[in-house]
């Protein structure tokens, strides 16, 4: 039986700030680490707001700064998603609440984690959402997930029936 590479989704509002974020800085580190094939990852957003629409401009260009691509296309989070993916990472406490009341039997409720809580360097709870403010929020955005994308890959490499799901 082959196995199947871990899943992971990350999510937040709009899919244009910091869900593209986490998975452009996921697919660097998992590069870097030579994970390709073993972990994949996407994005979507709660809300329907920027369906179709690129990664945030500033968004981009603090990731840029850092060596990061961001690619893609805004999608909505979708009840598939569940199934589709092995975790299913919120941005922000509204975001964790929006996916979960999506699941009303609770079936799926252990795959879905706040991303910062993967976090080591920083306290952070939950990333902030950039969209309304300066240059220095999408900076503290783009540091704020490296540290927590970092420790999240870790946390699936220690996990053997992540990466290599019996399934």
């Amino acid at each position: 039986m082959t196995s199947r590479p871990c899943r992971l989704l990350f999510v937040c509002l709009g899919n244009i700030c910091r869900s593209p974020s986490a998975e452009g800085i996921t697919n660097y580190l998992i590069q870097q680490r030579g994970l390709t094939g073993q972990i994949t990852c996407d994005s979507a957003g709660t809300s329907s707001y920027h369906i179709g629409s690129s990664p945030d401009r500033r968004m981009t260009a603090a990731a840029a700064q850092q060596g990061i691509t961001l690619l893609g296309a805004a999608r909505q989070f979708e009840p598939a998603d569940f199934e589709a993916f092995d975790l299913i990472l919120a941005m922000d406490g509204d975001n964790y609440r929006h996916i979960l009341a999506l699941d009303r039997s609770g079936t799926y409720a252990q795959k879905v984690k706040l991303i910062c809580q993967f976090c080591r360097r920083y306290p952070d709870r939950e990333v902030p959402d950039p969209y309304y403010g300066g240059e220095s929020g999408f900076k503290y955005v783009i540091d704020l997930l490296l540290d927590a994308c970092d420790g999240l890959l870790d946390h699936v490499e220690q996990q053997a029936d992540l990466i290599h799901p019996q399934h």
